[in-house]
């Protein structure tokens, strides 16, 4: 039942347009009553984001369910994917959504209130990870903003080629620099420490024994610090 109210209302949707298109008018053409209408969904604007519900649940279960611990952002990064997950199930009824979103005002601004409400559930899980840092909080306010906007830059450019694009490919090349912006640093092969110029590299020569205080000096005196 709740597809076939979902089914209904974007037929009318695309028929009559989202502002002329009542509840009465759905649930007739779904077969069913207002009061089964209302089972499902809360309001009109509802029926247009049918899953954000289940996937915000999904992700805040998956966030939650431990894993990557030491690489917090690679974890939330996984979690946003999810979202695309959810798109990518549907990929017509997903850009049909989108083109309505644009349309009307009203869905637009119920559209970034989810993705609020998935920001924040990022939000709180890298702030418990990060907590004790210097600037902990703000550090996960940062990057879970660079998760979404990263993943919603790479959504809607999926979106606008009408579904055509490789989704999953469009989403981990945004993630990814997102990870290389926030994630643990590169660690250099140890080959890469032949490309040191040789002016560069310093060896210093000390006795066995030699007090602490000499083979400073001796450093210091090798880089031409008095």
């Amino acid at each position: 039942m709740r597809d076939a109210l979902v089914a209904a209302a974007f037929q009318l949707f695309l028929e009559r347009g989202y502002e002329q298109t009542t509840i009465d008018d759905i649930v007739a053409l779904a077969g069913v009553g207002r009061r089964s209408f209302f089972r499902y969904f809360p309001s009109k604007e509802d029926v247009v984001f049918p899953d954000h519900e289940r996937c915000l649940a999904d992700m805040t279960a998956f966030l939650s369910s431990g894993g990557d611990e030491h690489e917090p952002v690679r974890r939330v990064c996984d979690a946003a994917r999810l979202v695309l997950r959810m798109y990518n199930e549907n990929p017509t009824f997903s850009v049909q959504r989108y083109r309505l979103t644009k349309k009307v005002p009203g869905l637009r601004a119920y559209e970034l209130s989810v993705v609020w409400r998935y920001e924040r559930a990022l939000a709180d899980y890298l702030r418990g990870r990060f907590a004790g840092r210097p600037d902990g909080t703000l550090q996960a306010d940062v990057i879970a903003a660079a998760v979404v906007a990263a993943h919603n830059n790479a959504l809607r450019s999926w979106l606008r080629s009408d579904g055509q694009r490789d989704a999953g490919a469009e989403v981990d090349h945004a993630l990814g620099y997102v990870q290389s912006a926030f994630g643990h640093p590169p660690v250099r092969p140890v080959g890469e420490l032949q490309e040191q110029r040789p002016e560069d590299v310093v060896v210093v020569v000390s006795r066995r024994g030699a007090p602490m205080w000499r083979v400073v000096q001796e450093i210091e005196a090798a880089f031409g610090r008095d």
